[in-house]
């Protein structure tokens, strides 16, 4: 039915992946696509699926990505790289004339700063080529989003405020490791935190604000105050909103470590000399720490993410928590990669899915609250992410 090319062959990749060729009757043909092609060609030898194949690309490249999709013939690129890349991939699907999707709105290399302005200045030039550009389609951002539109198509007159909360209680036997990207992770990680509040923007110094709060079969884990991307889309788009947040879950030893990294410089994103080579020392150190595709065989424990909302049903307020919680070992069985990794790979497949099918598909650049959340909810539960809800409880927040 269709044919998709993912660029990236990172964890998420193999979880995306592997989940298409799961669904052939919509995944006709695959293409994966990386710098390195022998970690696509890894990925492909673990699948079944009879049409997928391989290629090495240069995301930063658009003349050779624009004859990648020209040899291919994709009907959607699945952009699955490092967010420095986004850009640069939504320039060649235009130059093409193919639709886009990815998981993580754009960052410059040069400064940690998440800003989907970026991204939205495209909104006109798809529209023009009747192109799809669907953003953040992971799990925070993604399934959040989703979560939030279908709280405010289903059980809210209005939404006014919001929770995101994100607890991974896994332990993965490393005495420091992150579960994605670990360049993009602690740069995100480091910088300030930022939330919404009555019609503006605040800031707070990193990882300042925390608070134990409960998550469903978990139990209390403390957690911090971050900004998050979804955050400036989830506002623009639900206008009621009077306040909006993200929380994110860390363990002592973690933070021990982060502190070290940051007060020895290894966090700092400008390059240095060594020896006359100029080098970035986050880029250093990520080439030194665990590979966050190869945690998942002794990764034990659960993830837990979700939506925690206040607002209006008929003229009373309501309390909702909306959440899934997923096991490292459960994903790991299934697709060889860690719940992290799982927990955004698997929305971006059911994203791709909705495309193809027709059902998520319009011409323009939208985010994923922009869409009818009722089909993606319907493929979390059918695709491994099922949901819960939790109606008029304490919310801690």
């Amino acid at each position: 039915m269709g044919r998709v090319l993912v660029i990236g062959a990172g964890g998420v990749s193999t979880v995306a992946v592997k989940k298409m060729g799961f669904n052939p009757e919509v995944f006709s043909d695959i293409m994966i696509a990386s710098r390195t092609k022998s970690k696509a060609d890894k990925i492909a030898l673990a699948m079944s699926h009879p049409k997928v194949q391989t290629a090495q690309v240069d995301a930063d490249k658009v003349d050779e990505m624009v004859d990648l999709f020209s040899k291919f013939k994709p009907e959607l690129v699945v952009n699955l790289a490092l967010p420095y890349q986004d850009l640069s991939i939504m320039d060649a699907c235009l130059e093409y004339g193919v639709s886009y999707l990815d998981t993580a709105n754009y960052e410059p290399r040069e400064e940690a700063k998440y800003q989907y302005s970026w991204q939205w200045a495209y909104k006109e030039r798809f529209a023009e080529a009747e192109l799809t550009a669907i953003l953040g389609c992971g799990f925070d951002p993604g399934v959040t989003g989703v979560f939030t539109a279908y709280a405010a198509k289903h059980h809210f007159d209005s939404i006014e405020y919001l929770d995101i909360v994100d607890c991974n209680a896994g332990d993965h036997h490393k005495a420091f490791a992150t579960n994605f990207n670990p360049e993009i992770n602690i740069r995100e990680i480091t910088q300030r935190g930022r939330y919404f509040e009555n019609g503006e923007w605040k800031e707070t110094d990193p990882l300042t604000v925390h608070l134990p709060l409960n998550y469903p079969g978990i139990g209390p884990r403390e957690s911090y105050l971050m900004y998050h991307e979804e955050l400036e889309s989830l506002v623009k788009n639900f206008p009621s909103l009077k306040r909006a947040r993200f929380w994110m879950t860390f363990g002592q030893e973690y933070l021990t470590h982060l502190r070290v990294i940051q007060n020895i410089g290894m966090s700092r994103i400008d390059p240095v000399l060594y020896e006359g080579v100029e080098i970035v020392p986050i880029q250093f150190l990520k080439a030194v720490l665990p590979d966050p595709g190869e945690l998942g065989s002794d990764y034990t424990g659960e993830t837990s993410i979700g939506c925690r909302i206040r607002g209006l049903r008929n003229g009373e307020e309501k309390r909702y928590y909306i959440y899934n919680n997923c096991s490292h070992q459960a994903a790991f069985r299934e697709t060889g990669a860690q719940a992290v990794s799982y927990t955004t790979g698997v929305p971006a497949m059911i994203g791709a899915k909705l495309f193809l099918q027709g059902l998520w598909k319009k011409a323009g650049v939208w985010n994923v609250e922009e869409f009818d959340p009722d089909p993606f909810m319907k493929e979390l539960n059918e695709q491994g992410l099922p949901w819960n809800e939790v109606f008029n409880r304490d919310l801690e927040l």
